[in-house]
């Protein structure tokens, strides 16, 4: 952000915001203002997200929510959680003032939705963890919050928004119909029109005075105003009603469509806990507390059925867990004494008690929230075209509507005026750029909720869309392609000795060593590892260990250990570290230990290059023997073996250079090590994220299973996304174009105008909600 002070992220609730052109004029506003390095609108959980400098922070702020007001009064802020440099403090507030609500016909579909209509707290700060007051009805002057996530809550208030537009809408029809096939004529017939026209639509013609007052012209509410009153005032009444009807059917459709598109969204990122059972001191009664007043090192119950609130370690009780709100993985894990548990899982059967390890803001699932809903603030290239595209393209269709209701009427003989004002209203209607306002935000919030259903988790649109154009995938190998756990593989005894004779000496010659490589040897073993007559034990570094078993020496170690005590032995042609053994001087055989390959590393190169991705590579830090044995497991293009962290970025920086500027590059690494690499490559993918913050904080995206092939699904859900947009964006413009022409030529009525207007925005949002249904891709 380039200023050097401490950067302050501020978030906005703006209740009430229904409107995508809304959302985009609030952006554009309060994006000039100064002190504000950065700036966003997310239409969907209807939230603006400001970064400013800290010592300005408070009145910066201020103007913000002024700005926000003067162009949108009946909007009620409230804000979110204040973020310092990564920590958070509550701050609640608002540009308080009495709004009324005038226009929200469809009903608030207020922040989150939730199924449990029963709670009676507040859900609107999930991902902050902030507890707010209940907050007052539009009108009161109070600033508390009011986003009630309930759908019970929204289901009422919507309903009464909805029936006073629809008996709108009848009384309205009823005064048309009346005035069309009534007897009656002159002022009696205008009256009823008028009183028709009214109904229908004055609160539109109220808005966009209003907003012609506060200097914005050209906006929807303008463009339905100019284009019916045009109507009245070249004689066209019952035009002029029917399009005020019409329009409003269509933005009532428009509204159900888009609320529901949001509660799609926001149901999949349902995963926040509403309470938690804590213990109280005498240790067996529980106390039902908000997860925010849950602090480290309590201990909480968890009841089947219930979900996780916090991030802790399973003190006592076994169970299964559901983990597909967080992973995307269908199949249960089971968890007992000693486990890690992370907050959004679902317990299944058994009662867990756990202790806790990190506090609500800190916790998985708060980080959770707070990625996906703030991934809008990086906004793909698509959705920056759009803006530009829709701040330009009124204003232009408005002159150009000017230019056809008075040129031709002037150079044409025969031209009526009332005949080509006709048509530039009916151009004007056409011209609303609601369709892409609204339905593109959708498409790109839409594949980032299916990608976290997947349990990939994208930290902006930019980034989705950036998926779309990688042709080269770099791997890290430990951790990523391999499990990073190593596993005996081979057992092979010599001079007559038994597998069992050779992994018990190997065992007691490593049952005192905490060596990764003497781990693997003891899991194999499985079996008590006798103590009698064990004695002398001796790790020469570097090299293995020295053991007395009943007074014969035990040697377990590498070729160098063999070479020093003058013991001969077989050198295998294969892959992994070696552990020789001998007994007496005599040599028993040796094991084979590997790094496992994981399930489906094979199978996410596949899909990769079903996918076009050109070249696959493979870094580590391993011997080029191991490397590049895994490298031709997995058909990988290209393996680089004994690098060092640095070396993978300069290895990574010549990969880069190699490539067109078209195309991108993913690095894939397990997020902890890898973080210098992450940062460098185009779209940096942390494996494995599940509670590592390291991965979290350097990736671009983080994949929460451990699994490479949800890479490839990954690109599908972006291809899919960008496939759904630039369908809306052809179609939307492709209908517009046609209409356009067609009222130029006379042909189009108003009729077909607001068609063309409400019921493309209404199919291109129903075609965004597609995305919404990529399900384990």
């Amino acid at each position: 952000m380039g200023t050097g002070q401490e950067q302050v992220k501020r978030e906005l609730l703006l209740d009430g915001l229904d409107c995508a052109n809304c959302a985009l004029k609030i952006e554009n506003g309060v994006k000039k203002i100064k002190g504000i390095n950065e700036c966003s609108v997310n239409f969907v959980t209807k939230t603006l997200s400001l970064h400013t400098t800290s010592d300005m922070d408070e009145q910066v702020v201020e103007e913000a929510k002024r700005k926000v007001l003067r162009l949108e009064p009946h909007i009620r802020i409230s804000e979110k959680g204040k973020h310092v440099n990564g920590h958070v403090h509550t701050h609640t507030g608002s540009a308080g003032g009495a709004h009324n609500h005038s226009h929200d016909h469809t009903g608030h579909d207020h922040g989150h939705s939730h199924s449990h209509g029963k709670h009676s707290h507040t859900h609107d700060q999930h991902q902050h963890g902030h507890t707010h007051e209940h907050g007052s009805h539009a009108g009161h002057d109070h600033s508390h919050t009011h986003d009630d996530a309930h759908a019970g809550h929204s289901h009422e208030h919507g309903a009464g928004q909805t029936k006073v537009l629809l008996a709108r809408l009848a009384a309205g029809s009823v005064l048309l119909a009346a005035a069309i096939w009534s007897p009656l004529e002159g002022w009696a017939q205008f009256t009823l029109y008028a009183l028709a026209y009214l109904i229908a639509g004055g609160d539109i013609v109220l808005q966009a005075s209003k907003n012609i007052i506060r200097g914005q012209v050209f906006d929807e509410y303008f463009l339905m105003s100019v284009a019916t009153l045009g109507a009245f005032a070249i004689g066209e009444y019952p035009e002029g009603v029917a399009v005020m009807l019409f329009y409003q059917l269509g933005e009532l459709f428009q509204g159900m469509a888009v609320n529901r598109s949001r509660k799609s969204i926001q149901s999949l990122m349902d995963i926040r806990p509403d309470y938690a059972n804590i213990l109280t001191g005498s240790g067996d009664e529980t106390r039902r507390v908000s997860p925010e007043d849950v602090r480290i090192g309590d201990r909480i119950v968890v009841k089947a059925g219930e979900r996780v609130p916090l991030d802790g370690i399973v003190r006592i009780g076994r169970s299964m867990v559901d983990t597909s709100a967080l992973t995307g993985e269908s199949v249960p894990r089971e968890l007992e004494p000693g486990s890690d548990v992370l907050s959004g899982f679902v317990n299944k059967n058994g009662m867990l008690t756990i202790e806790v390890t990190k506090t609500f803001g800190e916790s998985t699932v708060s980080k959770i929230l707070d990625l996906v809903q703030n991934a809008s603030s990086r906004k793909a290239k698509t959705e920056h075209f759009i803006s530009k595209f829709a701040r330009y393209y009124t204003p232009v269709v408005v002159i150009l509507a000017a230019v056809i209701a008075f040129v031709p009427p002037l150079i044409l003989s025969g031209a009526t005026f009332a005949d080509w004002i006709y048509r530039a209203l009916v151009f004007l209607v056409i011209s609303c750029p609601c369709a892409l306002v609204v339905s593109i935000p959708l498409g790109f919030f839409g594949g980032i909720g299916a990608a976290s259903r997947n349990g990939i988790l994208v930290k902006g649109s930019n980034y989705l869309e950036a998926l779309n154009d990688v042709k080269v995938v770099v791997f890290d190998k430990t951790g990523t392609l391999t499990k990073g756990v190593f596993k005996v593989t081979a057992i092979r005894p010599e001079g007559g000795r038994s597998e069992d004779e050779l992994m018990k000496l190997a065992a007691i010659a490593e049952a005192n060593s905490n060596h990764p490589i003497a781990e693997s040897i003891l899991a194999a073993w499985a079996k008590a590892i006798p103590t009698q007559g064990v004695e002398g034990y001796d790790e020469v570094a570097g090299h293995g260990i020295k053991v007395s078993v009943d007074g014969r020496e035990v040697l377990a170690g590498n070729a160098k250990l063999m070479e020093q005590a003058g013991i001969s032995f077989t050198t295998p042609e294969t892959v992994g570290t070696i552990v020789h053994v001998a007994e007496a001087g005599t040599y028993v055989g040796h094991l084979i230990i590997a790094d496992e390959v994981k399930d489906d590393a094979a199978a996410a190169i596949q899909a990769l290059k079903k996918l076009g991705i050109r070249k696959t590579v493979m870094l580590t830090g391993d011997a080029k023997a191991v490397g590049e044995a895994v490298g031709r497991e997995l058909g990988v293009d290209e393996v680089y073996a004994e690098l060092l962290p640095q070396d993978k970025v300069e290895r990574l920086e010549q990969l880069e250079a190699a490539k067109s500027p078209k195309e991108k590059m993913v690095f894939v690494g397990d997020g902890i090590n890898d973080t210098p690499v992450l940062a460098r490559a185009d779209v940096g993918v942390a494996m494995g994220g599940l509670g590592s913050d390291a991965a979290i904080e350097a990736a671009d995206v983080v994949i929460m299973t451990d699994e490479p092939s949800k890479l490839a699904s990954a690109i599908r859900i972006a291809k899919r996304t960008r496939m759904i947009v630039w369908q809306n964006i052809a179609f939307a413009l492709g209908v517009k174009a046609i209409f356009l022409l067609l009222g130029v030529f006379g042909i189009a009525t108003m009729w077909e105008a607001v068609f063309s207007d409400v019921g493309v925005t209404v199919l291109a949002v129903l075609n965004a909600m597609r995305v919404l249904r990529v399900k384990n891709i």
